[in-house]
Parts: C-alpha cells; structure tokens; sequence
C-alpha cells in the first residue's frame, strides 16, 4: 500500500531527475512547515456547499501511479466530489513516468477541470504543465508533496498529508506496548532519500527515547523492500536475543516476517506502518506482526475534494492539512481496514479473524 517510490523508474536520467526533485521537495517542504498555515480538517458549512453545488463544477485527478492506496485516495475524493455535485471528468495514472504524466496533465488540460488532484512524479518536468492547468483557472490541490516554486493561493489551493511524526510516535508506543516497555530493539529503515519514511522513521526514534528501558541494539537500512529479508537474518545471527523489530512499512516488513519464521524467532514482535493482507493475516494468528501504524487514504480523498471545492468558490483553504492515522493490533484490524480503505476485508482475512475468534490465539 506504498506510494513511497517502490516502482519508480531506474535508468540513470531518471535517477538523476528523481534525485533532484526529492531534494526539491525535501526543501520547499521544510519551508512550508515553518511559514505555512497549517489546519487538521477543512469543513464547508451547508451554505458554502450549496454554493459549490450550484457552481457546477467538473474536476479531475492526475495520479503517479496506481496502488490499492492511490485507489483508496480516488474512491474517497470521487465519493465527496458526488455529495457536492461536482463532475469528475477523468482520473489518469502515470505509472511513476514523468514523461507519462507531463501527457497526462496537457490532456486534462483540453478539458479544463475546475478543480485537479495529484502528486506529481517530478516536479522539475511536470511544473510547466501543471502551470497550464493553474492559468487556465484550474484549483490544484496536492496529495503529499508540494511543487518546488509554487504559490499557496496562487499556484495551488493546499496539501493534504499524512502525520507522519504522529505515525512515528505511535510506532514507538506500538513497539513499547508490545515489550512492556522494557527490551531490544532492531531497526530496519528506508535508507534512501524519501522525505515521507525519512521523517517518520526519524520520528520513532525520537520517540522510542522516552523509554530508557528500551534500547535499539541494531539498525540496517535498505533501498529496496526486498532486501529485508537478508538484512533481518543477519541481525538475528548477530543479536539472537533482539524483542522486537521496527521496519519502515509493511510490504517491506514481510521479508522480515520471513526471515523470523526461518530462523525460529516466533517471540521476536514486528511493528510497521501501513496496512497489507498478509502481514494482517500473520497478525491475526497471532504471529511476529504485533501491529502498525495505518493512514487514512480514503479520508485524504475526501479532504482534497473538500479544499478543491471550496477553493473552486473562492474561499480561503489552508496550505497544509494533515489527515490522522489509526494505530492498529490484532483486536481491531477490520474495523481500521474500513477506515483507510472503506471497503470490506478481504474474504481470506475475513476467513482468518473469523478463525482466530473461535480459537484464542496465545498473547
């Protein structure tokens, strides 16, 4: 359920191109958050959505790539969109290709949207096209990341983002509620440059101080999710007697899960972030997974469509909103999978909870 750049393209002018805009990025969010209003919800009042409803109004999103995430984000903004009678007139998805989105984005163009959704794969070749749909008198509202060089108010109507130093904090309380506050910890982080896991990995450390009888005994870090599993045995060879492990999100963590299986750590718990099919199945049996730390997708939906409306109508809109997350264990995985997705479980995850309260699974 990643948006963290685990597809994104690998030649070296592409490496070079995403290099540079995270760094874009990283900059221009760091100074955001300093100067920026920032807010925890948008509402519109039932007059300012009878405004909306009689502007009649068409909007668009512009996605980088497609994810059961992604998806849950649309199903949210489309839902809300339809309440206020806003038209949606096309979702595209770039596939993670700049190339691809810059012609998406002239596409959308032609039809003139008044309000867009995206996150832009990188800044640096999409901007122009972008600016287009902005002079055209297009609202954009961003998931995530801001554009280098961009304008709250003029260029853009606000952000919506996760709180990514709250989800690094839970995991903390997450990983101390497992050992009962006292044990050894490993780490495995995202150790490439990505400001979204950079600054939530950064926040459960910081956090996990506030307990000094835990102590992280080990760290490793890795670029891509599937090296986890590698880099999980080798820190229980090295420290055999680690409580629990932290690792960045939960695609990520299935290679540890693997790893601990392998090698018969069945005590050693696993906290993460993010919400995945078989790690909650694991979780639900009462395996390595204690739990994770989940966003809300379908809500950041729904918040864009609202800051798109109301900017749509002229009202002020706030330059950052950030969207709360659920802290999820064993006793409340179907209710938080509503939440983030607003769909059913999976029937083989509903087979599996079903299962497991017939049967106590051992704390």
């Amino acid at each position: 359920m990643s948006r963290k750049g685990s597809n994104l393209p690998t030649t070296m002018q592409q490496k070079i191109i995403i290099k540079t805009t995270w760094l874009s990025l990283w900059v221009g969010a760091l100074c955001f958050s300093v100067l920026g209003h920032s807010s925890t919800t948008y509402t519109l009042t039932p007059e300012q959505s009878a405004n909306v409803q009689g502007a009649r109004l068409s909007a668009a999103m512009a996605w980088h790539g497609s994810s059961p995430w992604i998806s849950a984000v649309t199903k949210g903004a489309k839902a809300e969109f339809k309440r206020l009678g806003i038209n949606v007139i096309a979702v595209t998805e770039a596939h993670y290709d700049p190339a691809k989105q810059v012609s998406d984005l002239e596409t959308l163009t032609a039809l003139k949207p008044d309000i867009l959704l995206s996150l832009s794969v990188d800044s640096l070749s999409t901007k122009p096209s972008y600016l287009q749909l902005i002079k055209s008198g297009t609202k954009l509202v961003l998931l995530s990341n801001p554009i280098s060089g961009f304008s709250h108010g003029a260029d853009f109507a606000g952000i919506v983002k996760d709180d990514v130093k709250g989800m690094g904090e839970a995991a903390a309380q997450l990983v101390a509620k497992a050992l009962f506050d006292k044990g050894r910890v490993g780490v495995i982080y995202h150790e490439a440059n990505y400001p979204i896991t950079n600054h939530r990995d950064s926040a459960f450390r910081k956090a996990l101080k506030r307990f000094p009888d835990i102590k992280i005994v080990s760290e490793k870090g890795f670029v891509k999710k599937n090296q986890t599993a590698q880099l999980a045995a080798a820190m229980m060879i090295q420290h055999h007697d680690i409580d629990a492990i932290y690792v960045s999100w939960d695609a990520a963590a299935e290679g540890v899960i693997e790893a601990l299986r392998i090698s018969g750590h069945k005590d050693t718990k696993v906290i993460t972030h993010d919400l995945g099919v078989n790690n909650l199945i694991d979780m639900a049996l009462g395996g390595n997974m204690f739990g994770t730390v989940s966003d809300r997708p379908n809500e950041m939906g729904k918040l864009m469509a609202r800051i798109g409306a109301g900017a749509a109508i002229g009202l002020d809109t706030p330059l950052y909103t950030q969207v709360h997350f659920n802290t999820v264990t064993r006793e409340n995985i179907a209710a938080s999978w509503q939440i983030a997705f607003a769909t059913e479980l999976p029937k083989l995850l509903q087979q599996v909870l079903k299962q497991s309260e017939q049967v106590k699974v051992p704390e």
